[in-house]
């Protein structure tokens, strides 16, 4: 059967590979920005005597090591690692989207700075954020910063590629002809048509910083007890795996569907662009 496309008023497609992960994604966002309408539950009040109750009536998902209630804390944790991915991945496309359409602008800059994002490229993303996270302590500022640097490298050579192929036209060489000022030809022109790739790989470097900013706060390396984070929660459960299990399940589980919607949703956008590209 082949796939169900729904056309809104403005005569454009939108196929269920893009309106699913979107609507996963939107519905996690918005739950966790509506959390204190939510819940009634503190997230960072304790009660020692309701540790690690099972999901039930009063706890819809039970309560985790100290007492408090996990679906409030899964909340306001999606909420955290959301903003650290987002604010992350933002840092590292406007970093590597300069980066990159200069280089393919200036050509005389090419090879030093391709050359520097090859030596950020030939460490792994996760490897190179645990790195910087480790130098740089504990703190959201740190966070978002080893997070954006460590999405930049893949962004910056998306961007340099899709620029590549728009200074190649006509249109390019005719501006600069005429004098038209570099500001104008990178913003007008150049970002403008090259956009479409570096927009979908940036919706899948999205996913990356959440996993990454997730991995980091299971390891102790992101913000501190007792600021809500869903790779946190996740580490916290796992010393009460056999006798509480629905706590790093539940946090893990989460972490598992915004990489996987945001993925998704990228993979849809490249598809979609190589299908209007052919």
């Amino acid at each position: 059967m082949t796939d169900v496309q729904m056309a809104d008023s403005g005569g454009r497609v939108w196929r269920p590979a893009v309106v699913i992960p979107l609507g996963i994604l939107i519905a996690i966002a918005a739950a966790a920005m509506l959390a204190p309408l939510l819940t009634a539950f503190d997230p960072y009040e304790t009660e020692l005597r309701q540790r690690l109750r099972p999901p039930g009536e009063g706890n819809l998902l039970g309560t985790d090591s100290q007492g408090r209630d996990l679906l409030t804390r899964l909340l306001y944790g999606t909420r955290t690692t959301l903003m650290i991915g987002f604010a992350g991945t933002l840092f590292g496309a406007a970093l590597g989207l300069t980066i990159g359409l200069c280089a393919a602008f200036y050509r005389r800059l090419d090879m030093i700075l391709m050359r520097v994002i090859d030596v950020f490229l030939s460490f792994p993303s996760i490897l190179f954020g645990l790195s910087l996270a480790a130098m740089l302590g504990p703190g959201l500022d740190s966070l978002i910063f080893a997070v954006g640097l460590s999405v930049m490298p893949g962004i910056a050579r998306i961007s340099r590629g899709a620029a590549l192929s728009i200074m190649a036209q006509d249109y390019m060489a005719g501006g600069k002809v005429i004098g038209l000022p570099d500001r104008l030809l990178l913003t007008r022109y150049l970002l403008a048509n090259a956009y479409p790739p570096i927009l979908t790989y940036t919706m899948l470097a999205f996913g990356d910083a959440i996993l990454l900013a997730a991995t980091l706060g299971f390891l102790g390396l992101g913000l501190q007890p007792p600021t809500a984070e869903l790779g946190s929660i996740a580490a916290e459960g796992r010393s009460f795996l056999f006798i509480a299990p629905h706590v790093s399940t539940a946090a893990s589980a989460l972490i598992f569907a915004i990489v996987l919607s945001a993925n998704m949703l990228g993979d849809a956008l490249r598809d979609a662009g190589d299908r209007r590209a052919t």
